[in-house]
């Protein structure tokens, strides 16, 4: 199955894994629709893709908002004229003891991490389920499947992820309307993940972490490229990938 020419949406655009998957699918073919909070960091990677000789477009999104959401897939739609594939990237890392009680950040990852996703997949699944196909793939992490002290609150939104995920999937199939679905758990990858964090003992620690362990974004992006490129009669759910040299 052929990436060329499949309208593929991601949010979270702007750097790390949604940058490098955004030029990396656009290499192949794909029509890439990239929504994120900075327009700078947008329009850069849509004029990178358009030297490159690929097809994207941007729009300023905040996830946790439902109708830049729904704004994102119309622009899909009127641009492109469909939707094949859209990746729910955007999310957020400020990690502390529950003991600090940052119930802020707990409640903005909450936003972005759960109801940023859950956003998302709403703006897409009525058009998924008229057309009985598509993709939705998520970046979770490896927060996702195991506990870390210091990662309560982001794990538990990630843990979100993925029973909601399975659950998308195993529907999907119960009401024929095909609809494949990809979660991913990443452990170390060197992105903007650490920037988010205010609680100097953890960010010393994550930070020594990456800096030792850390792999880049494009290794993720590989993945999202293996996830949409397979047949559309197989669904591969869950990829875990990190440092080989981490014992996550």
């Amino acid at each position: 199955m052929s990436i060329k020419d499949k309208v593929v949406i991601i949010t979270g655009a702007s750097s790390g894994i949604g940058e490098a998957t955004a030029k990396l699918l656009a290499s192949k073919g794909a029509k890439l629709v990239l929504g994120a909070r900075r327009e700078d960091k947008l329009q850069q990677i849509v004029s990178d893709i358009e030297k490159d000789g690929g097809e994207a477009v941007y729009q300023v999104t905040d996830v946790v908002k439902p109708a830049d959401n729904a704004s994102l897939v119309k622009l899909a739609q009127e641009k492109f004229g469909k939707v094949d594939v859209m990746f729910l990237n955007a999310g957020i890392m400020p990690n502390s003891p529950m003991s600090k009680l940052k119930v802020d950040e707990w409640d903005a990852m909450v936003d972005i991490n759960i109801k940023g996703v859950l956003n998302g997949i709403a703006a897409v699944l009525p058009i998924f389920t008229e057309q009985k196909s598509g993709q939705i793939i998520t970046t979770s992490s490896v927060a996702g499947l195991k506990n870390y002290p210091g990662g309560a609150v982001y794990g538990a939104t990630k843990w979100a992820v993925r029973n909601l995920m399975e659950v998308l999937r195993m529907e999907s199939a119960q009401e024929g309307t095909n609809i494949r679905t990809s979660t991913i758990y990443p452990a170390a990858i060197n992105t903007e993940l650490l920037n988010a964090i205010t609680d100097e003992a953890t960010l010393t620690g994550a930070t020594a972490l990456y800096e030792q362990y850390g792999i880049t974004p494009d290794r993720v992006a590989n993945v999202v490229e293996f996830a949409i490129n397979q047949p559309e009669d197989t669904n591969v759910n869950e990829f875990t990938i990190g440092p080989t040299s981490q014992s996550w």
